[in-house]
């Protein structure tokens, strides 16, 4: 007799917290062929409309997650999808060497709404931070005696390309030895910041919320002062609001609700509604791309530029922002209350942008708690739960979401208590 197979194994939070729970994939369908790259739940989904989710056992889910907040106005809006259906029926793609109405319009809308003088159009937001970088160089060969080095903090630029990943990635570790050409230090840290600058650095490229880090926003005092410090010394600010602008903070970009101004500016994520779209914009003296220096199969086709007018249009009519900051207000203060009920951390963020952080590292298993109850939320660390719900949701979305949040807190806590019981027995 094997003793060893006698053994009582560990009870495992994850196992006890969601009660086995398991789809029943009614449409048969496998994910075997697909590729590995992140971990996701069994269940798969097969429409969608406003903050709700359905999967292929017709069972609705409450999304508060929204495709990692590109879904700026929720599921499946009719104002997109009337766009879209509008476009794809006359043009969808001319080529990248030839011009369409809807890129020059909104080239225009962004260029007027935000206060720049030239955008270029992307699929994601990783392309655009990897032409914000490829910018700054430009301009500092010209300006800055072909000063090349840029200065980043905590989780700025979280996109996945070559260029992108060596600016987002180096404070993670991820790279040794770093890659060439960037430099990290601590965010909200002024005195580092001054300490890394010297004559090759050509740029400081932040996030104005550091949301990969589990939603750690700038504060004003550094935010302003880093603008202060690249003025002082001639070099360029970039501000990576893939995650931030297009209204997620209450304000079409987060550099406005903090007062301040970038010469560079990365947008993603929301700009296309769910729709793969990013934008480069560049102001002043950053305007430095000549003919040739930036080209993409799909950049600015007619049908994605289709959207994000649609999703600029919305986020921009009367009361839009409004509604975004009263929702935001409702939120904070119920997950505050719950945070406070259930014993948890600090809750950070701006808008409809926010993360709580948790008593302890249990934030996987709350997530899976929260998807058997019926709820979509993400988990950017172990110890941090992150809401980023669309622009559009209502106060009953929020007062759902809250109900399901505090049963997931409930059961996990049940699981906790009985992992205790288990490794005392």
């Amino acid at each position: 007799m094997n003793l060893f197979n006698l053994r009582r194994h560990q009870p495992s939070l994850n196992d006890l917290v969601v009660e086995h729970f398991q789809p029943s994939r009614r449409d048969n369908h496998s994910s075997e062929c697909l590729m590995p790259s992140v971990e996701r739940p069994q269940q798969i989904f097969v429409r969608g409309q406003g903050s709700w989710l359905w999967d292929s056992d017709d069972r609705a889910y409450l999304d508060f997650t929204q495709g990692g907040a590109t879904n700026s106005l929720g599921h499946s809006p009719s104002v997109l999808v009337n766009a879209i259906a509008a476009q794809a029926q006359t043009l969808i793609n001319p080529g990248s060497s030839l011009l369409n109405r809807d890129q020059l319009n909104l080239a225009e809308r962004l260029c007027i709404s935000t206060g720049s003088d030239q955008a270029y159009l992307l699929n994601s937001g990783s392309e655009a931070c990897e032409a914000a970088i490829k910018l700054a160089r430009k301009w500092g060969q010209l300006h800055r005696g072909g000063a090349s080095r840029i200065i980043t903090a905590s989780g700025s630029c979280h996109g996945h390309g070559f260029a992108a990943m060596s600016a987002s990635d180096c404070q993670n570790n991820r790279f040794e030895p770093q890659l060439p050409g960037f430099s990290h230090v601590p965010f909200n840290d002024l005195p580092a910041l001054h300490a890394a600058v010297d004559a090759q650095t050509v740029a400081i490229m932040l996030e104005p919320i550091q949301s990969a880090a589990g939603v750690v926003p700038a504060t004003e005092h550094y935010l302003k002062g880093v603008e202060r410090l690249c003025r002082e010394l001639g070099i360029l600010l970039i501000f990576d609001e893939v995650q931030t602008g297009i209204g997620r903070c209450g304000s079409l970009l987060a550099e406005q609700f903090y007062g301040v101004r970038a010469d560079i500016v990365v947008l993603g994520k929301g700009l296309g509604g769910g729709v793969p779209v990013a934008a480069l914009l560049a102001r002043g003296k950053a305007c430095c791309f000549e003919l040739g220096e930036l080209d993409g199969t799909h950049h600015g086709n007619a049908l994605m530029a289709s959207a994000a007018l649609a999703v600029l249009d919305s986020v921009l009519d009367h009361g839009f922002l409004e509604h975004v900051r009263e929702s935001a207000q409702h939120l904070h203060d119920g997950l505050s209350r719950l945070a406070n009920r259930y014993g948890h951390g600090e809750l950070r963020g701006q808008g409809l942008l926010w993360g709580l952080a948790l008593s302890d590292d249990s934030a996987d298993a709350v997530v899976k708690a929260a998807l058997y109850e019926g709820l979509l939320l993400s988990a950017p660390k172990p110890d941090c739960l992150r809401f980023t719900p669309a622009l559009t949701v209502s106060k009953a979305n929020i007062d759902e979401m809250l109900l399901r949040l505090a049963r997931a807190f409930s059961r996990v806590r049940t699981a906790q208590l009985q992992c205790r019981r288990g490794i005392a027995v």
